[in-house]
């Protein structure tokens, strides 16, 4: 994970009051659980003013007239998940506002976590764990068996 690069955008998030969930391997790192991951997941409030927002944080961060193929339509649509890639580098970040029928934006519990002095919002363990722990992805099975032990969640 670029740390620096991730911190940069979720500053810029929070500079532009994009209403914002981080979820997937940045979460499990924000969470205290060290996991290798090239991208940065979140859930944005399907509003267009946020959206909006969105599109106002992300070129903060990157020089890229693509940012603005990030669309209300996309996300508000029937699959409301984009992923943007940045001009330069092996990083991504993935933007949704709905996982399927699983989990919206409206469904995950989050809470502020402090990544080097920005607080951030990530999902909950409990959440995190819903999430990775019925997936086909067998690294989401371990992702899912580590926030367990850690947190005491779930069946043993």
């Amino acid at each position: 994970m670029n740390a620096e690069l991730v911190k940069k955008v979720l500053q810029a998030l929070e500079q532009e009051r994009v209403k914002y969930v981080v979820f997937g391997g940045v979460a499990l790192n924000l969470l205290g659980l060290a996991r290798a991951t090239e991208d940065l997941d979140i859930f944005v409030a399907p509003e267009a003013d946020n959206i909006e927002r969105l599109r106002t944080a992300l070129h903060r961060v990157f020089d890229d007239p693509n940012i603005e193929d990030i669309t209300t339509a996309d996300l508000l649509g029937e699959y409301p998940a984009i992923q943007y890639i940045p001009p330069e580098g092996n990083f991504h970040i993935d933007i949704l506002t709905r996982l399927g029928e699983a989990f919206r934006f409206e469904d995950l519990v989050a809470r502020s976590v402090d990544f080097g002095g920005l607080a951030v919002t990530v999902v909950t363990p409990e959440t995190l764990y819903a999430m990775k722990k019925g997936t086909i992805r067998p690294k989401d099975w371990g992702d899912a068996e580590a926030l367990r032990r850690r947190f005491k969640l779930g069946k043993k």
